[in-house]
């Protein structure tokens, strides 16, 4: 296509000529919709409507959901009635799913009577179940039959779309026995039977099965389509890599999101609204201004050892960043190995022990490092860290090499159980976020902090 800048000034200027010179392109859907959601609502709406009804057919499943159900209220209901028929199962699905209740009985009026009860069903299975990614436009062939047979069949019935790169292999009853990838039919004689260059083995998913279950079977198996059945080897459909990219993509943004300490975006970051993004943002950060006020409720109840020992304040700014930085290098690790499947809830021993090691560890190397600073200091009359003759620049400098050993091991051992407890609860562990992790642990570590100087200083 054309260079995107000089096409979209074309549009602008009501000239549709060269968009519709490239409409044959491979590339054509999915680049016009690209482009046309970088053009006002109302004028991508108005260039989308101005479209033949077959252009129109092939780009609405690449649109975004918002600009789709500006398009769908703009279109006549026989027009829209059309394109949501046309449509493959998942695309339809991910239409109806971004819908509200309403909305879904007024456009499942639109769909044949086959689409509306497979959609209706489909809709029916948890929203995060391969059930919703399910194209239903699959090739079957038959084991006894010949590769000639078979070519001259799917030339016939079927259409070219990412789930014919696969075909499967089915029995009278329509059971799954075997798939085989689209290169074999090319690659062997047309005299051959499909039972010849079958291998015996397949890799499917149960059509209850996760999406996240998905997502790791492409990746383990390298696989472009995975075929989906009932509990009985049903054959119902397919799933496509293209089609778990996109919800991986969906899932890693929410996650990443929840673990910045805000509410997932709905819609992409440029398209959100001033404010439902304050909206989004608000609820996590008045969360944790609230907790963060018990820091000052901490220091409140130690009032009496800061007074004696006022230079102990010097020192709160690093003691809580490193529990809290420790907490949080901890929760991204176990958050990023249970979503891997490195680690489930069972291994929260294994995780626990290995986290207070390494948060002993990990504090001996802060502490001795912190005492360090502290002696240089000292010896350089840079700072006199001891207090009024009291006590020793020493004792100051061990309680703060001890307090940093006792917070870091907290930090890690926090942000290590926290997402393992909340996996049980079966809470998304990216909401135990950075910030919220690094909350607790400031909390937690100022109690720790004054303790250990308490013990130290004799306060």
């Amino acid at each position: 296509m054309m260079l995107v800048q000089d096409l979209r000034e074309k549009i602008l200027e009501g000239d549709l000529s060269e968009l519709l010179h490239h409409s044959k392109d491979d590339d054509y859907p999915t680049e016009v919709a690209k482009l046309l959601e970088t053009l006002p609502k109302d004028y991508a709406i108005h260039t989308f409507l101005a479209l033949p009804e077959g252009i129109q057919i092939k780009i609405f499943p690449h649109l975004d959901h918002l600009m789709q159900q500006g398009v769908a209220e703009e279109l006549a209901p026989a027009r829209v009635s059309t394109i949501l028929n046309t449509l493959e199962s998942n695309d339809r699905i991910s239409f109806f799913d971004a819908l509200d209740g309403i909305a879904v009985t007024e456009y499942l009026n639109l769909l044949s009577d086959k689409n509306r009860l497979a959609t209706y069903d489909l809709l029916g299975y948890p929203e995060q179940s391969v059930a919703r990614l399910l194209n239903t436009n699959f090739t079957t062939v038959r084991k006894e039959w010949t590769i000639g047979q078979a070519v001259e069949h799917l030339r016939r019935f079927y259409t070219d779309t990412p789930a014919a790169n696969v075909i499967f292999v089915v029995d009278n009853q329509g059971k799954l026995v075997d798939d085989i990838p689209i290169r074999r039919l090319v690659l062997n004689e047309q005299s051959k039977t499909i039972s010849e260059i079958m291998d015996g083995f397949y890799v499917k998913l149960d059509i209850q099965d996760s999406i996240e279950s998905a997502i790791h079977k492409f990746k383990e198996y390298d696989r472009v389509a995975l075929p989906v059945t009932n509990s009985n080897n049903i054959l119902l459909g397919v799933v496509t890599i293209d089609d778990v990219i996109d919800e991986a993509e969906e899932k890693d943004t929410k996650e990443m999101q929840q673990f910045g300490g805000l509410e997932s975006l709905d819609m992409p970051y440029v398209k959100t609204g001033f404010f439902t993004l304050i909206r989004k943002r608000a609820g996590w950060l008045i969360v944790l201004f609230l907790s963060e006020m018990l820091t000052a409720t901490a220091m409140q109840n130690f009032q009496v050892e800061l007074d004696k020992a006022i230079i102990l304040a010097m020192f709160i700014p690093l003691i809580m960043s490193s529990g809290g930085n420790s907490g949080s290098q901890a929760a991204t690790l176990i958050i990023r190995a249970m979503a891997l499947k490195e680690l489930s809830p069972r291994d929260w021993w294994y995780v626990m022990r290995r986290e207070i090691f390494s948060g002993l560890t990990l504090g001996i190397i802060l502490g001795i490092i912190g005492f360090i600073r502290i002696s240089i200091w000292q010896k350089l009359g840079w700072f006199d860290y001891s207090v009024h003759g009291t006590y020793h620049w020493m004792v100051v400098g061990l309680t703060v090499s001890f307090s940093l050993i006792g917070i870091v091991m907290w930090g890690t051992l926090s942000g290590s159980m926290i997402p393992i407890l909340l996996k049980k609860l079966k809470i998304d562990p990216a909401t135990s976020s950075a910030p919220f992790v690094a909350t607790l642990v400031d909390v937690t570590g100022l109690i720790i902090y004054f303790t250990v100087a308490a013990l130290m200083l004799h306060i």
